[in-house]
């Protein structure tokens, strides 16, 4: 007995000192030395018979070996596949110091009783743990805000429970190992890359810059075909020292066929009796059954197996020209999300013109070549650059200069004609495209300047005053520059009122929601609101509204300043007002004798401001009687304030400029004017006068 208790002070005592290997040796693989395997026997046999109640029965003393012999074999399992999990489970050393300072409740008792077998205890545990860990792995990828596939386990991990537990302890270590590489395996950053380098299931053609972009990789490889086959069939540029060079080019060139026609054509999007159809096999349909993918799949076709029996001829990729229908969608989506689309417009036009040049260049080549090169003035001497040479002469011959060798032969004479006749057509109708894309780039600029000399005809009709004029023209002038427009409304009256809205939202939205009358309404009203605003433009010293006068109008600065003037000769600056100020609205939304106006106001500058009348306010509370009833009460607030602001700025005339006005009377002298305080006075000064009369 006392060398037990020694066992067990000096095994249990510096447990505190101990490292994690040592309190934890079957985590590291390490075997116990027999000494310890002595004092674990030592331990045991004390603790059974510390674990004994005190009441002696046998058959708690039984239950309670049972239940060490599960909880050793929990805690001694080298199966655990976590590393967190000997955190959660205890040494029969710190099991032994926690139940002897704490007494043993029933309830921990039926606890550590109902524990039947230590193997399927210990499966559950790894089961709760692994739970957890999916937990966390769900956790960390909703912070990271990917959207991955849900994790299911693998086959090999997946082991029924009637395997027996001399198997499961010696491939559970194996397993440990093969969980973690398939972790690493499972998080690497190139799955998650690629991931998000999938092709969508669906394209909208009208908004994706990445199909733009495809587009344009397209029509590359299209004008590769374009201009370099005729180059290629005129000229001798291709040569078996760098035929290789051409097939690689053309190889790339088929493959951008192929990926456009597999890959993103089945993709984009259509519309269907006004229906966005994205259902990925109803967009593979309706490209099969287009024209669009007839044509696509006659350029592909391999002509270049006959080159096996004709030998190495560009002739044969003539049908690569067929995919003309990408190069006019790139056209049309690239003018669709263009600034200023005539700049491109005119670009494209040029390159048409280039390219009639190019091929009449390569035309001429070949006639010379069929000719015979030098035997006559009229062909190609073959001096020189042959490709800068023949495109001289094309462009001399289509664009009618003259000064060319006259043709000596039939067949010279025959080509020299065809070549003028198509010149003249082709040129004629560039020239005249060309004159249709300037005037449209500038039919804005011409209206003004017709609507500018009207106006100036107009004046000078009537002989309306030089200064009028001047300020006529500079009105004119500043709106155009200002918004390249001098009535608004007409342009966005054709659109659809959604669209009107939302102009007006990003355009005025910003400053109607800065005024503060308007704080506190009903959010469909402001937008009523903006659709039925108008904007004008005052030049420097206009008045906008004068003193006296009945409003109708209530003004919000948009752009630039105004002044309120007032004072005894009304030149006074009283206050400038800034953007998004308002002014004009007590007379805009008070009832009839208060719609006066009552100071001048004058604009400082040009200003740009957005007008409101009473009118069409009006028309718009009847819908809002919510916000109707709070601009009244902040009409009322107005009005009051604009009283006291009055009365208290009023000039003093006549005697009462002489006598002080009479102050005010005090809140507690009011206070004690009330009926209850009077009656009280009256009783006081009643008691007083008695009292006196008795004395």
């Amino acid at each position: 007995m006392f060398k037990s208790l020694m066992i067990k002070f000096n095994k249990v005592k510096p447990m505190e000192g101990r490292t994690e290997k040592e309190s934890y040796p079957h985590l590291h693989g390490q075997s116990q030395p027999p000494t310890a395997q002595g004092e674990n026997k030592s331990e045991k046999e004390s603790l059974r018979t510390r674990r004994t109640p005190v009441t002696g029965e046998k058959s708690h003393t039984k239950d309670n070996i049972t239940e060490e012999d599960s909880l050793r074999d929990f805690t001694t399992n080298p199966d655990s596949e976590c590393p967190a999990e000997p955190t959660g489970t205890m040494s029969e050393m710190e099991q032994t110091r926690t139940r002897r300072e704490r007494p043993v409740s029933f309830k921990s008792k039926l606890l550590e009783d109902s524990i039947i077998n230590g193997y399927a205890d210990a499966h559950l545990h790894k089961l709760v743990e692994r739970m957890r860990e999916r937990t966390a792995l769900y956790k960390r990828r909703l912070t990271e805000g990917e959207h991955s596939p849900l994790p299911e386990a693998s086959p090999q991990t997946m082991k029924s429970t009637d395997i027996s537990p001399t198997q499961d302890k010696n491939s559970k270590l194996k397993e440990h190992h093969q969980g973690k590489w398939s972790c690493k395996l499972q998080r690497s950053p190139e799955n998650e890359h690629f991931k998000r380098m999938r092709l969508p299931r669906s394209i909208d053609s009208y908004t994706d810059r990445i199909y733009l972009l495809w587009l344009l990789l397209v029509t590359i490889a299209y004008h590769w075909n374009c201009w370099l086959l005729p180059v290629r069939l005129a000229f001798p540029y291709q040569t078996p020292e760098n035929r290789h060079y051409w097939i690689i080019t053309d190889i790339i060139c088929d493959i951008i066929y192929l990926g456009d026609m597999l890959l993103i054509q089945p993709r984009l999007q259509f519309v269907r009796g006004g229906e966005i159809i994205v259902d990925s096999n109803e967009l593979k349909r309706h490209y099969r059954s287009s024209t669009r993918f007839q044509m696509d799949v006659i350029s592909l076709l391999p002509f270049e197996v006959l080159y096996i029996f004709f030998g190495f001829n560009p002739i044969f990729r003539i049908n690569r020209i067929l995919k003309y229908t990408s190069f006019i969608e790139f056209n049309n989506r690239l003018e669709s999300i263009m600034d200023k689309a005539y700049i491109y417009r005119v670009i494209r036009t040029t390159g048409y013109l280039l390219f009639l040049l190019h091929i009449n260049a390569c035309v001429y080549y070949w006639a010379s070549d069929y000719e015979g090169i030098g035997t006559t003035k009229w062909v190609y001497n073959g001096e020189g650059n042959k490709y800068l040479r023949c495109y001289y002469w094309a462009v001399r011959t289509l664009i009618t200069i003259g000064g060319l060798p006259e043709p000596q032969t039939s067949f010279e004479i025959v080509f020299q004609l065809l070549n003028f006749f198509s010149g003249v057509f082709v040129f004629s109708s560039l020239i005249g495209q060309m004159r249709d894309v300037i005037g449209a780039a500038t039919a804005n600029q011409n209206n003004f300047h017709i609507c500018m000399d009207h106006v100036i005809a107009y004046m000078n009709k009537y002989s309306i005053p030089q200064s009028v004029q001047y300020r006529v023209r500079t009105w004119l002038e500043y709106t155009w520059n200002s918004q390249r427009l001098l009535d608004e409304s007409n342009l966005l009256e054709n659109l659809p009122t959604a669209m009107q809205l939302s102009l007006a939202i990003d355009t005025n939205f910003s400053i109607i929601n800065q005024v503060e009358l308007f704080k506190g309404c009903d959010t469909q009203m402001i937008y009523d609101l903006l659709l039925r605003l108008k904007s004008t433009i005052y030049l420097p010293g206009d008045f906008v509204c004068k003193k006296g006068e009945i409003g109708k109008e209530m003004y919000i600065i948009k752009h630039g300043e105004v002044q309120v003037l007032g004072g005894h000769d009304g030149a006074q600056v009283l206050v400038t007002l800034k953007a998004g100020a308002v002014f004009g609205e007590v007379s805009l939304l008070a009832k009839a004798g208060g719609n006066h106006r009552t100071a001048n106001v004058v604009a400082h500058g040009f200003a740009n401001l957005l007008i409101l009348d009473k009118k069409t306010l009006q028309e718009i509370l009847l819908h809002y009687p919510s916000s109707k009833k709070l601009l009244m009460k902040k009409t009322r607030v107005l009005l009051s304030q604009k009283e006291k602001t009055t009365k208290a700025t009023s000039p003093k005339t006549g005697p009462a400029f002489l006598f002080p006005p009479k102050e005010e009377t005090p809140k507690m002298f009011k206070a004690l004017q009330g009926s209850t305080a009077r009656i009280d006075l009256e009783r006081l000064l009643k008691g007083k006068r008695e009292h006196v009369a008795q004395k």
